[in-house]
């Protein structure tokens, strides 16, 4: 009787592991983004630290190599986030922005963003140019920053 509990217990055992190993195999992979899908949900987080109001969040976004001009150049997250850390301050944003374009080189390591920058009543005051570069540990980083008071 123990033999034929075991047989049952072994056979109900395979058919479970079966059933798994088949629903594995026709579950379909979660799908990746595309690169420029990734630097559209890359730029959105970094804008998301300004609405955020988390500086630490935004410099994370910077490359080692960043460059970001302004009233003058500034190079290096540390520079940047010195440059930036005014418009932290206080409990609103003083801008926001937003991708509306992306384009990614052939070989997927770099992307170009551009997009309105807004006043915080929704008005476009000027735009914005960032390129982004995809780091060996496979995050996508701003490398340059630019805007320009070019006319919406």
């Amino acid at each position: 009787m123990k033999m034929k509990s075991t047989a049952v217990a072994a056979l109900v055992m395979m058919t479970m592991m079966g059933g798994v190993a088949s629903v594995a195999r026709t579950q379909t992979p979660a799908p990746t983004l595309s690169a420029r899908d990734q630097v559209f949900a890359a730029e959105r987080a970094f804008a998301r630290t300004m609405q955020d109001r988390d500086l630490a969040a935004f410099t994370r976004h910077l490359s080692k190599d960043a460059i970001f001009y302004g009233r003058g150049v500034d190079r290096g997250p540390a520079a940047v986030t010195a440059s930036w850390k005014a418009f932290f301050d206080g409990p609103a944003p003083p801008f926001s922005w937003e991708p509306t374009s992306v384009e990614v080189v052939d070989s997927g390591t770099l992307a170009l963003s551009t997009g309105p920058v807004r006043a915080p009543d929704g008005r476009q005051t000027s735009t914005f140019n960032s390129v982004w570069r995809l780091e060996p540990d496979g995050v996508w980083r701003v490398v340059f920053d630019k805007g320009c008071q070019c006319p919406p």
